[in-house]
């Protein structure tokens, strides 16, 4: 630009005396109202110099109005001739609108240059316009002493770094928005390797719905997926039991309520195995939504001595599908992460520092893949994982400081409030408006803000805004800036790869920037593009058997006497304290120590 980068010194071009050649002069101000200017200034289209005037005045340029003691600074967000003509002479008369931002004062003493938001001194008729100096670029984006994270360059200007004030942007939560392909995930990597940089004490668990963020953060990641996750079923509360249950269909209340009885009593029998009935009392009382084992066989066997009680004639239709739901949920290989032979344990320490990275052992960061997950559970296992990451910050009395980062958010808090699931939204919520005094931080991610829920977007101070083509999602974005740089949102739809609009409380006034370039190793979903793209489309390298096997889920029988290997699989993962045979077919009965270990032998009753 203007300034000797070695010395650091103004050249001659950037002085701002009002004596200076015509030529370094790029218009005067002939209209001004409380927030905009109107600029006239004339161009030469022959000149095709990269400083001449015709090749600064364009769109989304930030310039200077020089008032003596202060410059007024400006965003050109309109360029118009306005007889709208383009014939005569060489020099052609344009106008130029500019919507006005703060002003640029220097210190008395430093002379070092500062930027407040807002006019006290307005632009007169005939004040001149010039180019914008380097030093003020840089002045208006300075953090003003807090601690910043350099994430790329501003749009206008490369050589000036684009900084965010990393405490301010997760404290008070960020919302990243863009559409599809236009680098989104890219820029959700960098800034979570700048915050883990900037912050080694923050974890950060990410809810991955496309499984790429893992392969791009191999260094501070750790993988969970359907194999590796444990989270015992009882840790879920009663309406994310009952949704794993109902697997996404209608609940049906008398259930849920026979639950609610049966639970409690099931995890007063493992603390107590002789401690006899079980007495609700205020101080030790257990509930559904306690997070307390207890044994799926235990639950059974209530249900089956419900079953067979006088009184319980009207119940037992309700009884009898609660029981045929629980038993095809722990049979299904599929749902293995809440129902294996580990989840009886009291594992619950093991099962947190794993996922939330207590102690992170140099990796921070967990990548929760759920592209694996059956899609009828992913609500309430989001549901569970949100509620831990609030109440370990609650609990931990702010020690522990974790980042949520909800890639698709709009799949959890949609903006109709009878979408989605209700605990899921009742968790994110919390944190969204709670979750800042506690350590407890919440990053969004999406495409289509226009669904996403307005009350957790007005919770995100900071907001990164890409490419939007869709106007009711452009609507929304500049709905929520507070500032006088609405204009620059015009550029919403035009913006090109790894760029975006800024605003909010972890940037000093409303940036337009550009992205670090990352190399292709560290971008999310690269490494699987270039594998399905690089082979070409080969029949010998499709595997039906494996992909079937994969499918299936279970173990391949065994010819042996007896079970075979397929039966006898989802007995063995209900584990020795949980072992039961299968599923009797309609007809016949079962006797004997079929539960728990021969803990009881009841005979299935048919009604």
């Amino acid at each position: 630009m203007f300034t000797d980068r070695g010395t650091g010194e103004t050249t001659s071009q950037e002085r701002r005396d009002l004596d200076q050649p015509d030529r370094r002069v790029l218009g005067h101000v002939v209209q001004c109202d409380g927030s905009r200017a109107v600029i006239s200034a004339l161009i030469d289209p022959d000149n095709n110099d990269g400083d001449s005037p015709t090749s600064y005045w364009t769109v989304g340029k930030m310039i200077s109005i020089n008032l003596e003691q202060t410059r007024t600074v400006g965003i050109v967000y309109d360029v118009s001739k306005a007889d709208r003509l383009w014939e005569g002479s060489s020099h052609k008369a344009i106008e130029i609108s500019v919507e006005l931002v703060g002003e640029v004062k220097d210190h008395p003493e430093t002379r070092k240059p500062m930027f407040d938001r807002g006019i006290t001194v307005y632009p007169h008729i005939g004040a001149i316009s010039h180019r914008i100096r380097a030093r003020d670029l840089a002045a208006i984006y300075d953090l003003g002493g807090r601690s910043g994270v350099t994430i790329g360059t501003l749009a206008q200007d490369e050589a000036i770094d684009a900084n965010i004030a990393i405490d301010d942007t997760l404290s008070r939560h960020f919302a990243v928005v863009g559409t599809t392909g236009v680098g989104k995930s890219t820029a959700v990597s960098l800034l979570m390797r700048k915050a883990v940089e900037a912050r080694p004490d923050l974890r950060i668990l990410v809810m991955d719905p496309h499984n790429e963020f893992a392969a791009a953060l191999p260094e501070l990641a750790v993988r969970i997926d359907t194999n590796t996750l444990d989270l015992p079923f009882w840790l879920f509360r009663l309406e994310e039991f009952a949704e794993v249950l109902f697997r996404g269909r209608e609940i049906e209340t008398d259930e849920v309520d026979l639950l609610r009885d049966f639970i409690p009593q099931a995890k007063h029998l493992f603390r107590s195995p002789g401690g006899g009935a079980y007495i609700r009392r205020t101080a030790d009382a257990l509930t559904a939504d306690t997070p307390v084992p207890y044994r799926i066989a235990d639950l059974l066997k209530f249900i089956d001595d419900r079953m067979g009680q006088l009184d319980a004639k009207e119940d037992r239709p309700a009884l009898k599908a609660l029981r045929t739901r629980i038993e095809a949920a722990v049979n299904d290989p599929r749902y293995r992460f809440m129902f294996n032979s580990r989840m009886i344990d009291d594992n619950i320490h093991r099962a947190i520092g794993h996922i939330f990275r207590v102690p992170h052992e140099g990796k921070p960061i967990t990548c929760f893949e759920m592209a694996g997950l059956p899609s009828e559970v992913v609500n309430a296992v989001c549901s569970v994982l949100a509620r831990m990451a609030f109440d370990l910050a609650l609990y931990s009395d702010g020690k522990l400081k974790l980042l949520l980062m909800c890639e698709e958010a709009h799949r959890y808090l949609p903006s109709d409030s009878r979408l989605g699931f209700a605990p899921t939204r009742h968790a994110l919520s919390r944190i969204a408006k709670e979750g800042r005094k506690y350590g407890c931080y919440l990053g969004v991610v999406t495409q289509r803000p226009g669904e996403l829920d307005p009350t957790i977007l007005s919770q995100c101070s900071t907001v990164f805004t890409m490419r939007l083509a869709n106007e009711i999602d452009q609507a929304i974005i500049k709905s929520a800036i507070s500032d006088s740089s609405a204009s620059t949102l015009s550029f919403l739809s035009s913006m090109g790869q790894r760029e975006a609009i800024v605003f909010g409380e972890g940037v000093a006034t409303t940036m337009r920037m550009k992205f670090e370039r990352l190399d292709l190793s560290r971008i999310p979903g690269r490494g699987k593009a270039q594998e399905r793209h690089g082979r070409g489309a080969d029949d010998r390298d499709v595997d039906l058997v494996e992909i079937v096997d994969r499918l299936r889920n279970v173990p391949k029988p065994q010819p042996q006497g007896g079970l075979s290997g397929a039966a006898v699989a989802p007995l063995k993962q209900a584990g020795e304290s949980d072992f039961r045979r299968p599923t009797p077919t309609l007809g016949e009965t079962t006797s004997g120590p079929a539960l728990s270990g021969g803990r009881f032998g009841n005979r299935l009753r048919q009604d």
